[in-house]
Formats: C-alpha cells, sequence, structure tokens
C-alpha cells in the first residue's frame, strides 16, 4: 500500500492556494472555488484542498512535509514573508522540525529526519 494524496479542508480555496505555492508545492488542479491538488517537489504523493462550510474542531489536520535541508527551506521561506508557529529545532524522535498554520488553522509541521523517519533507532522488527 502506498499513500497517494492527503487532503484538507478549506473555507477558501484560492487563498490556500496561494499559502501552498508559497510553500514550493506545485499546483497541478484549480477547480475554483471547490477543489485544488498539488504535486509534491520529491515523490509522487500529491496534496489536495477542498472546501468546506464548516471546518473541523479540536486538533484537525496536521500536514508533514519532509524536507533534506530544512533549515534552508525555512530560512527561504521567511523570506518570502511565511510565518512560522515555532522554528526549527530538535525533537526527542530524531526528528529535526518547524511548525506553521495555514490560513484556515491546518497544522504544518516541516521536517527533516533523515533514516529515523521509517528506522527509528526503536523500531519494531
Amino acid at each position: 500500500m502506498n499513500l497517494n494524496q492527503i487532503t484538507i479542508p478549506s473555507q477558501d480555496v484560492g487563498k490556500a492556494i496561494e499559502f501552498y505555492q508559497r510553500l514550493g508545492l506545485k499546483l497541478i488542479v484549480k477547480s475554483l472555488p471547490n477543489y485544488a491538488r498539488f504535486e509534491c517537489t520529491d515523490g509522487d504523493a500529491t496534496f489536495s484542498i477542498h472546501l468546506v462550510d464548516e471546518l473541523p474542531k479540536g486538533n484537525g489536520v496536521i500536514g508533514y512535509f519532509e524536507n533534506e535541508n530544512l533549515d534552508e527551506v525555512v530560512d527561504s521561506l521567511q523570506s518570502k514573508g511565511v510565518v512560522f508557529d515555532s522554528l526549527s529545532e530538535d525533537k526527542p524522535w530524531l526528528w529535526r522540525e518547524a511548525h506553521l498554520t495555514d490560513f484556515d488553522g491546518n497544522k504544518i509541521i516541516l521536517y527533516e529526519a533523515g533514516r529515523n523517519r521509517k528506522n527509528p533507532p526503536w523500531r519494531i522488527n
């Protein structure tokens, strides 16, 4: 099984498109006002946005985007006006993460994990 795509909710797909293009995703489907889909710059996964009347309550959606050079990516995005909730920091689970929130309140984590993404020292064999 392979993860194909994640879809997140938005109350303004047009504004969401601008945000995710600024992060570097490539827009491949634009069906305003209801839907948009992006290709990730690495791998085959896609990421989409769909129009909703109401956003989820509570913790909602968290999207993770892996980057090989996280600190450089964060610096580049900051220079483009992207605001982060927390800048790059090492986590106890051996990932380096930077956190931000999109226009609709969806949590986005940019991270660098290397081999620890799928093979942490505590992996079950």
